[in-house]
């Protein structure tokens, strides 16, 4: 049985967790036979009183009987049966189904939602072949610090593209809050421990894992896909897709019959998910070209702000900082700002660093990452406004009507070339430190805090009127919102603070609308998936959509009737 919201104090003893759950169940020592935590966060209210609260999964002694139990306890509500956390396949091929010949699913992307699509997919024998445009995560992570360490961008292989998709160079958040009621987070996490990471990635509330455990993870979860008879081609960008017309069936007047590499060659697929990353540009364009169906949709843009950790610890924890088990803390900031706006903290890195993020020549991007130790000195996170469709439209036209969904890419890539001036070239940022941006004035130079971006930062005015980095009403807005969030953590607000810009791929700038099978509204045997067609935010929602469409991708590759397990919209 599962007991939630069992509250010790931080430094409680060894045996108080059992003693704790002996008397919420009203049982003796020998009637319990183990209990296991499902997961451990924390209550910081009160810094000086800091409490830890536990999930538990109870297996009682042999001889105790559970229904009785569960029976005298039925008024407490946080007491109830450990549910079923399994994953089981939604359809199984047959075992010479690969064989025999036939038509074998293609996923392309290799992130988290296609690596998952790829795995089940695997998993339910049918051998799918993936399409990566980057490299394998090691190669790729030396294209990486090319660009950080010597200013030299390899457009293919990057922060973006190659083996683990833009997650791989981030902090390595394993938490999400969509609905989960089938635990396919749970099924993500086991997967990720089973491929190297550390166990506690399971109980602990936020779980992370880090650029560098990544990597050899992802080697991992590759071999693991092969040895169950998927493929995985590096270096393989799809440069177009082979359709048809078919008579119009639940509103698809296409069928996908394959697709074109970059090096002309043809690939004959029936069934291809689409797990594109935010930053697929190119792709997109052909997409729309090809007159597959797309929307504009609201994403954010903003700068990377940088404290020192010790001041977030401070803040968060009071006199319990640097607690190991609380570790390096984090924050989650939102302000309504006068000008309608909502600026808030996106993707906050404890103990980490500002990384160049760019997959395009002559521009900046910025994004945050951090290790499994979170041993940085700086804190950092995304200072991000948010924007709607009717804001980047490049018409003119200031009404409600349609929007280009290539629009957004036209607007995130007009404020990367900004920032690659403003910067002064060689992919060096512009920065400014917290007390000039408030005030109106160039920085001259950083103290307080030393900025982490590298190829480097160079101060400069973000908000000079004509020069802006970003819109004017982002500017604003995050001026306005800095002193709100100083009233939440002291400090926040701090003359030597830093900020870089820019940050604008939080998210994808559009969405590929699809049905309740997962599949294109317009192409059948096209399945949209993950970050980049607007289904996911993060490493857990994207595995978590991976695994979703695999399975709708399964059944039709297979012929079985069912609808979808979650309404694809």
């Amino acid at each position: 049985m599962r007991i939630t919201e069992l509250r010790l104090p931080l430094d409680h003893a060894d045996g108080a967790l059992r003693a704790a759950v002996l008397e919420r169940l009203g049982l003796r020592d020998g009637q319990l036979a183990q209990v296991h935590v499902f997961r451990r966060a924390w209550d910081a209210r009160s810094k000086a009183a800091i409490r830890l609260i536990y999930t538990v999964d109870c297996t009682l002694a042999e001889g105790v009987d559970a229904a009785a139990l569960l029976a005298r306890l039925a008024g407490d509500r946080q007491i109830r049966p450990t549910p079923d956390m399994r994953w089981r396949p939604a359809a199984q091929a047959p075992a010479d189904w690969h064989a025999a010949g036939r038509p074998r699913p293609v996923v392309v992307g290799f992130g988290p939602c296609g690596i998952f699509a790829a795995l089940v997919l695997a998993q339910m024998g049918l051998a799918p072949i993936v399409l990566e445009r980057g490299r394998p995560v090691r190669e790729r992570t030396r294209d990486t610090w090319g660009l950080w360490r010597r200013g030299v961008l390899d457009p293919e292989s990057n922060v973006q593209f190659g083996e683990g998709g833009a997650g791989t160079f981030s902090d390595g958040k394993l938490w999400s809050q969509i609905s989960d009621p089938r635990h396919l987070t749970r099924k993500v996490l086991a997967e990720f421990v089973e491929a190297g990471a550390p166990e506690d990635i399971l109980f602990v509330a936020k779980p992370h894992i880090g650029t560098f455990r990544l990597v050899g993870m992802l080697a991992r979860l590759r071999a693991k896909i092969e040895s169950l008879g998927g493929e995985i081609r590096f270096g393989a960008r799809v440069a177009d897709l082979l359709l048809e017309a078919q008579p119009q069936s639940e509103g698809r007047n296409l069928a996908l019959r394959g697709v074109v590499l970059a090096d002309g060659s043809e690939l004959r697929c029936d069934h291809l998910v689409l797990a594109l990353g935010h930053s697929a540009r190119d792709t997109f364009a052909m997409l729309h070209a090809r007159g597959v169906a797309m929307q504009a949709k609201p994403f954010a843009v903003g700068l990377r702000i940088e404290h020192p950790q010790s001041l977030i610890d401070r803040a968060r924890f009071g006199p319990n900082a640097g607690h190991p088990i609380l570790g390096a803390a984090d924050y989650k900031l939102v302000h309504h700002a006068g000008n309608g706006r909502s600026v808030y903290s996106f993707c906050m890195c404890p103990g980490g660093t500002v990384v160049a993020a760019t997959s395009e020549e002559g521009r900046v991007v910025t994004n945050g990452m951090s290790q499994y130790s979170r041993n940085e000195r700086n804190a950092n996170a995304g200072i991000v406004v948010g924007i709607e469709p009717e804001d980047y439209r490049q018409d003119g036209r200031r009404d409600r009507s349609v929007v280009n969904p290539l629009d957004g890419i036209a607007f995130q890539r007009a404020l990367e070339s900004r920032a690659y001036e403003l910067g002064g070239g060689g992919y060096v940022a512009p920065g400014q430190r917290v007390g000039d941006f408030v005030a109106g004035r160039a920085s001259a130079a950083f103290d307080a805090v030393m900025p982490s971006y590298q190829p480097g930062v160079r101060p400069t005015n973000l908000a000079e009127p004509g020069h802006e980095s970003l819109p004017r009403y982002a500017i604003d807005a995050i001026r306005e919102a800095l002193p709100a969030f100083e009233r939440q953590i002291p400090g926040f607000a701090m003359a030597g603070a830093v900020l870089t810009g820019v940050e604008t791929r939080t998210s994808s700038p559009l969405r590929i609308p699809r049905g309740r099978d997962h599949q294109s509204l317009n192409v059948a045997g096209l399945y949209p998936a993950g970050e980049g067609a607007g289904y996911a935010g993060g490493i857990m929602s994207a595995g978590v959509d991976g695994i979703e469409v695999a399975e709708s991708v399964a059944r039709a590759v297979l012929g079985l009737a069912g609808p979808a397990l979650r309404q694809g919209g």
